[in-house]
């Protein structure tokens, strides 16, 4: 009897050990590499945990700082999903084998741009927001310095500005690499890199945040910063005197893109994130973090705060080819021998 109630006990014992849920070996685990905002990716860390059990370990850091870091971790994969940054850097990724392919059911909900970049990546990547170029600046210190009112992107090569704009280095942000790759399609390649020598004059810092010049702006350390322009939002809302402006001329745009890093530790737990990112639950978190990008779900509405981007003039960016390895360093490599090395 002794012995037959044992047997009961352990085979008891086994089976609430494979079935109990909501422990963290039974949920899983997985390391997240975030580039928005830290608030933003704390959040949605938080509510991940709290759907799924799975327990993240989160760092976060700018777009081209994580290219970088997943490709120099490449032959030891410490990161299982890239989470946000601008979708260039993921195309890349994708192109380079850095990245493996994921079609979550999820897919067919998604607004057709992001679906497309998507399709460009062999599923390697997908869009989850959408975000305008642009700058902003902060008018107590314009009305103050008694400088005019920027409109356009030329605009910010007068003489005026000299030491008044902060932008992010292309090389670590990928908001200062849409802004590279959108002036040569807006311009034309010499006339987007005359305009950036004819800028850097103006530039009192290259940061390696894509975000800070504009928080540079709201603390008044800088008049204007180039960013996005949901990024110019979120200081406004903040109560900081800020001002959004969408260049006269046409701007460029983000698909701000996730992937799960080939190799990585934990693949499915990473399958879930992906799935899980792209529902409408966790796109309706962006204005709870101050993020006011255009979410990739179709079935969920901008935040009203949002840059109302069917009224701002977006060019055909061509994520394809701008978002190519070989591109990508041929501009990147030109823009630090013919605008960083140039005295200001």
């Amino acid at each position: 009897m002794k012995q037959r109630i044992g047997h009961t006990f352990l085979a008891a014992a086994a089976l609430a050990a494979f079935t109990l849920p909501g422990t963290a070996s039974a949920a899983g685990k997985m390391t997240l590499y975030c580039s928005p905002q830290i608030e933003w990716c704390q959040l949605v860390v938080k509510e991940f945990e709290k759907a799924t059990g799975i327990k993240v370990a989160m760092t976060r850091k700018s777009s081209g700082e994580t290219f970088a870091q997943i490709k120099a971790e490449r032959k030891n994969p410490k990161g299982d999903v890239w989470w946000g940054g601008t979708g260039d850097p993921h195309l890349q990724a994708a192109e380079e084998g850095l990245t493996v392919m994921y079609k979550s059911p999820m897919l067919g909900k998604l607004h057709p741009w992001s679906q497309k970049q998507a399709a460009q990546a062999g599923h390697k990547t997908v869009g989850i927001y959408m975000g305008a170029l642009g700058f902003g600046y902060n008018t107590e210190l314009l009305k103050k310095k008694g400088l005019p009112e920027p409109k356009c992107w030329k605009d910010l090569t007068k003489p005026a500005y000299k030491g008044e704009v902060q932008i992010a280095n292309p090389n670590s942000s990928g908001t200062s690499y849409t802004t590279l790759a959108t002036m040569v399609q807006l311009m034309g390649e010499k006339g987007g890199f005359d305009w950036w020598k004819a800028l850097h004059k103006n530039i009192n810092q290259y940061t390696k945040s894509g975000s800070a010049p504009i928080k540079a702006a709201a603390r008044g350390e800088t008049t204007i910063g180039i960013v996005f322009l949901h990024d110019v939002v979120t200081q406004a809302i903040k109560g900081f005197p800020i001002k959004a402006v969408a260049p006269c001329e046409g701007t460029g745009y983000e698909i701000g893109s996730m992937s799960i890093i080939k190799g990585g530790r934990n693949p499915d737990s990473a399958k879930k994130w992906v799935d899980w990112a792209l529902s409408p639950a966790a796109q309706k978190l962006m204005p709870q973090a101050k993020a006011y990008q255009v979410p990739s779900n179709a079935s969920v509405a901008p935040p009203p705060e949002a840059p109302k981007v069917d009224q701002i003039k977006l060019i055909d960016y061509d994520f394809g080819k701008y978002g190519s390895s070989a591109e990508r360093k041929r501009l990147l490599s030109k823009w630090d021998n013919e605008v960083k090395s140039l005295p200001r």
